[in-house]
C-alpha cells in the first residue's frame, strides 16, 4: 500500500495567487478550420447481413439466428429449407456499418464496418451479400456489398494458435452504394448558421466582424458563444460559403493543460502561467506482507495436529519533505521541470495540478481525461 501525501502551501502576500498580466495567446486560422455549417454533417446508417465463403471460420451451431438469416435470404431466392436442419460453418451474421456524407446524391459511394455479431472465429476471406442500411427513421438510404479485407488472421490447432491484429472486424472500400438523393436545397434558404467547435463569445465576435468587414455590410450576427448567423437574402450560398471559410481570422487560443491519470500522461499549453506557490511534497510508503509457516506437533502427541500459522511483517518508509518555489508568471512547464528535478513521478505531477487548480493558483483550463 502507498500513500501520497502531498502538501501545497499558498503564499498569502497581496496579491500573490493572481495571474500575471499577459496578454492572451492569439493564432491566426482560416473560417473552415473552427467552425462548421449548422445541419450540414454526416449521418450514421447501420444494417444486418451475411458473410460467406469463409474456411471454416464461420459461425458456430449454438449462434441459430446466423441460420435463420441464411433460411430467410434462400427463401428469397425461392428456395425454402428449415433452419434447424442446417449445419455451415463457412457463413456469419454481422452488423454492418457506415456514415452518409452530407450533401449525397444516388450512386455516392461510401466505405462499410463489417463487425461478426456471433462466434465466427475469423472473417478472412469473406464476401458480404447484398445489405440494406438504414438511418435512424428506419428507411434505406444505401446498400452495401462486397469481399472483405481484414488486415489480420487467426490460425492455429491442437492447443496452439496465433493471432494478428482483429479478425472479426473487417472493411469494404467504396463498398456502399447511396439510393436516394439526402442532399438539401440551399437556394431557398434565407438564413445559415456558423458553429464554433469550440464556444467562446470572444471568437465568435472577431468572425462575426470579419465577415461583415468581407462583405461590407452586417451580413453575420453573434446569436451566442457558439452560433454566428447569417442573413442569406440574395446570396449565391455556396459561393458565400466558401468565401467565408476562406478568410483568415485572429482568434483566442484557450489555456488548458490535459492530463490523464490512467496513464500519467500531462500535455500542457505553452502559456499556461501560475501564481506564486510553494510546493512541499513527501511520501510515506506502508508495506505489509504475510508469509504461512507450517506448526508441526511435539513427537508422540496424541492430540496434535499440523497447522498453518500467519506470520505478519510490517514496514514503512518516511522520505522527507521535498520543497520547490516558483515566483508569480512562472509556467507550467516550469513547474514539471521543478518536480521532476525532485524525483517527483509523473502520476505525483498530476496530483499536484490537481491541487493547485483548486487552489486557484493554476491560470488555465484542467481537463482530466
Amino acid at each position: 500500500m502507498r500513500l501520497l501525501c502531498t502538501t501545497l502551501l499558498l503564499l498569502s502576500s497581496g496579491l500573490a495567487l493572481a495571474a500575471a498580466d499577459a496578454p492572451p495567446s492569439s493564432r491566426k486560422v482560416h473560417i473552415r478550420e473552427i467552425t462548421t455549417v449548422e445541419g450540414v454533417r454526416e449521418n450514421s446508417l447501420i444494417g444486418y447481413g451475411l458473410v460467406v465463403g469463409l474456411h471454416g471460420t464461420g459461425d458456430q451451431k449454438q449462434t441459430v439466428f446466423t441460420t435463420q438469416m441464411l433460411a430467410n435470404v434462400m427463401l428469397r431466392m425461392g428456395m425454402q429449407i428449415a433452419p434447424t436442419g442446417i449445419t455451415v460453418k463457412n457463413i456469419a451474421a454481422v452488423f454492418v456499418t457506415s456514415s452518409l456524407p452530407a450533401f449525397t446524391r444516388a450512386g455516392t459511394q461510401m466505405d462499410v464496418v463489417v463487425s461478426s455479431i456471433g462466434d465466427a472465429k475469423s472473417l478472412e476471406g469473406g464476401t458480404l451479400l447484398l445489405t440494406s442500411l438504414r438511418g435512424e427513421d428506419g428507411q434505406i438510404y444505401a446498400t452495401a456489398q462486397g469481399p472483405l479485407v481484414i488486415g489480420g488472421y487467426s490460425a492455429g490447432g491442437a492447443g496452439v494458435s496465433k493471432q494478428l491484429n482483429h479478425p472479426t472486424v473487417g472493411r469494404i472500400a467504396n463498398g456502399a452504394v447511396a439510393e436516394r438523393d439526402v442532399a438539401p436545397d440551399l437556394r431557398n434558404l434565407a438564413s445559415l448558421s456558423l458553429l464554433l467547435r469550440e464556444a467562446d463569445f470572444a471568437n465568435a465576435q472577431f468572425i462575426a466582424q470579419r465577415i461583415n468587414a468581407e462583405f461590407g455590410r452586417p451580413l453575420a450576427t453573434v446569436a451566442d458563444s457558439r452560433r454566428i448567423e447569417l442573413s442569406c437574402a440574395g446570396q449565391n450560398i455556396p459561393a458565400m460559403l466558401a468565401r467565408i471559410q476562406s478568410l483568415p481570422v485572429e482568434v483566442i487560443s484557450p489555456t488548458r493543460v490535459v492530463i490523464n491519470e490512467k496513464t500519467g500522461t500531462i500535455v500542457m499549453g505553452r502559456d499556461a502561467r501560475l501564481g506564486a506557490v510553494s510546493i512541499l511534497q513527501g511520501s510515506l510508503s506502508v508495506e505489509i506482507a504475510t508469509t504461512f509457516e507450517v506448526s508441526q506437533p511435539n513427537p508422540l502427541s496424541k492430540n496434535g495436529e499440523t497447522t498453518v500459522v500467519p506470520e505478519t511483517t510490517l514496514k514503512t518508509k518516511d522520505a522527507p519533505v521535498k520543497r520547490i518555489e516558483l515566483t508569480e508568471g512562472a509556467t507550467v512547464e516550469q513547474l514539471v521541470n521543478g518536480l521532476q528535478a525532485i524525483g517527483a513521478s509523473a502520476r505525483d505531477v498530476v496530483s499536484i495540478l490537481q491541487g493547485l487548480k483548486a487552489a486557484g493558483a493554476l491560470q488555465a483550463e484542467l481537463e482530466v481525461l
